[in-house]
């Protein structure tokens, strides 16, 4: 099924609504009363015998923006195509708003669904105009205009209403691809990595533009996208896939600095992981120590994990590191530094502290820094309280 089509079989069953939807202030696009608008539970799906997605689970609340972000080929989109209905689950139950839309004897048409698609790019219809582009679907009647004016005044494009999709910029096709997911007043809405075709610059504008429009009028989002730093900036809760589940759903300063498994620590910034062994109460690595959570020892691997800007390199002519690699980046410098075991730790320092490579350091924990400790791949305790002893 081409895009197009794909688009005719979302908004066709659309109807207009016959309540007023007002611009100026903040209102909740969704109606309903469960504060749950979205429920995902043991969703799986398999094409020609590859799992593309296991045991999917999901619950978002009503007005919170959800990124779901993973590496190419973990899910993400079939996951979004099973919540909008363009793929079946082979296993397991989709609601929304408390209703039943995919499950083992339920199978709602994603014009029925009331859920809203924002495309990878926009996939507006090239031979219509911006105004019939947002009031596809809508009824014929004169609440059709009202609502496409609506929709218009709400992305700015009221002035573009008359204009064909060639004759917009990028940014301008994705805010009009925007007015016409949010036109049928959906209960979700759903974006496949929206910005991902535009220019840097225009990126963050048309990001930022969009994502105000999403939080000032409350609207329940599902973002995809493979952008970490997008993920960690836009959504309420940041869902991290890998091989067709996810593995982490919290708020992103949790996600990022409380990460659960060393995939999702990994795939959120940059983490280094240092040897570590079990001595008494602590953990002990090279460059420090952590109250041990679980009080044991009997784990195959055991590391801790430090990030680049959570370490200070301080220059000492005897120090126990030295400078293997430096990344110039502008406000910062990325170091490489080689410890006395051979292992490698990186050190984001300011480019005031411009150092040659070969200089000696110690490396140390900055004051309010913390490790995290690991074993066999799982993180021991994304909350414990962590004490630091420099050797």
């Amino acid at each position: 099924m081409s895009i197009l089509e794909t688009i005719v079989t979302l908004w066709k069953g659309f109807p207009g609504r016959s309540h007023e939807f007002t611009v100026g202030a903040p209102v909740s696009i969704a109606s309903a009363a469960s504060e749950t608008a979205l429920q995902c539970q043991s969703l799986s799906k398999s094409f020609d015998g590859v799992a593309a997605v296991t045991d999917f689970n999901l619950t978002i609340r009503r007005g919170q923006v959800t990124a779901l972000v993973g590496p190419s080929g973990c899910g993400k989109t079939t996951a979004l195509r099973m919540i909008a209905g363009f793929e079946t689950p082979d296993h397991g139950i989709i609601a929304i708003s408390g209703h039943p839309v995919a499950g083992p004897s339920v199978n709602v048409p994603p014009e029925r669904r009331r859920v809203g698609m924002v495309f990878q790019e926009g996939a507006l219809f090239p031979h219509a105009s911006v105004a019939q582009n947002v009031g596809y679907g809508l009824g014929k009647d004169e609440r059709r205009r009202r609502r496409v004016d609506e929709m218009l005044a709400l992305v700015g494009l009221g002035h573009l209403r008359d204009r064909m999709p060639h004759e917009l910029s990028g940014g301008q096709q994705q805010r009009v691809a925007l007015a016409r997911a949010l036109a049928p007043r959906p209960e979700v809405l759903l974006l496949d990595e929206p910005f991902s075709n535009l220019d840097p610059g225009l990126r963050e504008q048309v990001r930022g533009e969009v994502m105000a429009i999403v939080r000032e009028h409350r609207v329940t989002a599902v973002f995809v996208t493979h952008d970490q730093d997008e993920a960690l900036l836009l959504g309420d809760v940041v869902a991290v896939m890998h091989d067709g589940l996810i593995e982490q759903a919290d708020a992103p300063e949790t996600v990022f600095h409380q990460p659960t498994t060393r995939f999702v620590a990994e795939f959120l910034g940059t983490a280094d992981f240092l040897p570590a062994k079990a001595t008494g109460g602590s953990i002990e690595s090279e460059i420090g120590a952590v109250p041990n959570p679980s009080g044991g020892d009997g784990w195959a691997r055991l590391e801790v994990m430090v990030r680049p800007d959570c370490i200070e390199c301080i220059p000492v002519e005897d120090g126990t590191g030295k400078i293997v690699h430096r990344e110039f980046r502008g406000a910062f410098h990325m170091y490489r530094v080689a410890l006395e075991s051979g292992a490698t730790v990186r050190c984001l320092l300011s480019h005031t502290q411009d150092y040659p490579v070969g200089t000696r350091v110690d490396v140390r924990l900055r004051d309010g820094h913390s490790f995290l400790p690991f074993a066999d791949g799982v993180a021991l305790s994304a909350s414990s309280g962590l004490a630091h002893s420099h050797p």
